[in-house]
């Protein structure tokens, strides 16, 4: 099963990528409508999109699908239902194709839900506890997209179609674009895990790792980013602003949290978070190109990066904390290489994959018109991201073993290595390739010394800074003990995951408690039923007691009438 799907995953990804390069170069766009069913002279039609874009994305979501499902016949070796495994990857990938190439809202909801259904059973894989929670927070966090591109398809009434492709430009200006464009970004912000619905995607870490490298490269999560290119050419002022302002500040806060994370996926995870906010802010600042460009690039060198954690923590006997690692540059070197390779190209190193796109992006900011904070943000996170990758490679390349005498590692899965091999030389020439293909001029950005050295200096600062974190080791009064109350805002991703885990569950409990208890069983009873009821069995039992007594009541009671009514009569 899995040499079949890698084939032909392979096959496929390799006739795209050339077709893509052909769409460009003749600059052609293909748009096909299938009449499915006719009835009544109703018609069901289904539409697809093939332009550059759409098969660059496809060739390297089935590029590195190809390689995972390679990579999973050695990391999932053992386990019975490896075939099911399979045919959830297989789904996953679908469902994204659905996505890619639909320019109808109708069937961007079939992928946009198979993905979030995909992943809900692919995060749930491992059953346990942890892996139902965070599969629940993964699923009823993208339902709030889910809703976002219904309503969508509900205003697209308005138009008379739901390609929404037709009305980008057109109906740009008008107040129903206004609030479409506006649902399209809360969609995309659930789905690429934004702030606030950032809490799932470290959560989602509890799938297995071929999962993640694919979830968190080129699937679930850029399909929000992706959907926003596709959107972005009909984007308002304001909606810009609110879009920069938001990812700018999730990529500040992922920044912050990995440096402070001891769990190896979950560090990759908040890079990858990191990474989706940079996208997202170029992508609000005008640049849909530049975004897709960094969407492809980043899709290399994070795939390769999960590739090598996972080939970690499977020779570490499934843990994954950094603190335990030490040294694996002499027992495991070429997964090292890998490892430094995709570390160096998510830093932006020079001729990597990720220094054409991140390099371009950086100084396109520099350029733009952008006020200080934006420009701190930009900058700072870039200083986070070479901050936590070093600190990540002291952690786990230098230094002692840490996890037990007489420990035997060494690089015996030859499917894992081949599968990563795959993929360094993508990420080696990636970068540059796409640049001549996409962009058919050179970028010249003509800036003052300092401030093209910017970039230089902040990647410089932050690595220093990590190699300074690195220092920490268990036993020592950590920095992070001394500023405990710090240190825990900005490592658990400004509470969010606390506020909306535990706070959209726990705390509507208790007040529905408390007010059950306070006023349903309470004050409410003593008023209400219980308390009518109450009052009336005294007043009742009052007037048996009356009418209990002998003669003489009845007879005071008769002479008090006719008192009554004498004086009636009188007046």
């Amino acid at each position: 099963m899995c040499y079949i799907s890698f084939i032909f995953l392979l096959m496929t990804s390799i006739l795209m990528v050339f077709l893509g390069f052909y769409f460009i170069m003749n600059d052609l766009i293909y748009f096909i409508e299938w009449e499915i069913v006719m009835l009544n002279s109703s018609s069901i039609t289904m539409t697809f999109l093939f332009d550059w874009m759409s098969l660059l994305f496809m060739g390297f979501v089935f590029f590195i699908s190809s390689l995972v499902i390679f990579y999973s016949e050695d990391y999932m070796h053992g386990d019975f239902n490896i075939n099911r495994f399979i045919y959830l990857v297989l789904l996953f990938v679908m469902s994204m194709m659905f996505l890619i190439i639909s320019p109808n809202m109708i069937s961007i909801l079939l992928g946009w839900d198979g993905l979030g259904l995909v992943s809900y059973c692919l995060v749930i894989y491992y059953q346990n506890v942890k892996s139902y929670n965070a599969g629940m927070l993964t699923a009823l966090s993208n339902r709030v997209g889910d809703v976002a591109l219904l309503m969508v398809i509900a205003w697209m009434l308005n138009f008379g179609s739901w390609n929404y492709i037709y009305y980008l430009d057109c109906m740009k200006y008008s107040f129903e674009m206004e609030i479409i464009t506006f649902l399209v970004v809360l969609a995309a912000m659930t789905k690429s895990a934004q702030i606030p619905f950032s809490s799932w995607l470290p959560a989602a870490m509890a799938a297995p790792t071929p999962v993640s490298a694919l979830v968190h490269s080129s699937t679930l999560v850029t399909a929000g980013v992706y959907l926003l290119i596709r959107f972005s050419s009909s984007f308002n002022s304001w909606l810009n602003i609110f879009l920069l302002l938001i990812s700018g500040l999730t990529m500040f806060m992922a920044g912050l949290g990995a440096n402070f994370e001891y769990d190896l996926k979950k560090i990759i995870a908040l890079s990858t978070l990191s990474q989706l906010g940079l996208m997202m802010s170029i992508l609000a600042m005008g640049f849909a190109k530049l975004a897709f460009f960094h969407l492809l690039t980043h899709a290399l060198f994070k795939a390769l990066l999960f590739m090598c954690a996972g080939v970690v923590i499977h020779s570490m006997s499934d843990s994954q904390d950094i603190r335990f690692m030490g040294n694996l540059s002499f027992q495991m070197p070429l997964t090292s290489c890998c490892l430094m390779v995709s570390n160096f190209a998510l830093c932006g190193m020079p001729f990597l994959a990720g220094f054409y796109s991140k390099d371009l992006i950086l100084e396109i900011v520099s350029l733009e018109y952008m006020n200080i904070f934006g420009f701190f943000l930009f900058y700072f996170s870039t200083g986070l991201t070479v901050c936590y990758s070093l600190r990540l490679f002291y952690y786990t390349l230098c230094g002692d073993f840490n996890l037990s005498s007489f420990y035997h590692m060494g690089e015996e899965n030859m499917y894992m290595l081949k599968g990563m091999v795959g993929l360094l030389i993508m990420v080696i020439l990636g970068g540059a390739g796409l640049s001549w293909i996409i962009f058919p001029s050179p970028s010249l950005i003509v800036l003052p010394l300092l401030l093209k050295l910017l970039v230089i200096i902040v990647s410089l600062i932050g690595g220093w800074f990590g190699y300074e974190l690195s220092k920490c080791s268990i036993g020592s009064g950590l920095l992070s003990m001394k500023l405990n109350l710090f240190s825990s805002f900005l490592g658990s991703m400004w509470y969010m995951p606390y506020i909306f885990t535990y706070g959209v569950s726990y705390y509507p409990l208790i007040i529905g408690y408390n007010s059950l208890k306070s006023f349903d069983g309470g004050w409410n009873e003593y008023f209400g039923g219980q308390g009518l009821f109450y009052m009336l069995m005294k007043l009742s039992g009052i007037n048996q007691w009356w009418q209990y007594n002998n003669l003489k009541m009845f007879m005071l009671f008769f002479v008090m009438w006719i008192v009554v009514i004498m004086f009636m009569l009188y007046i």
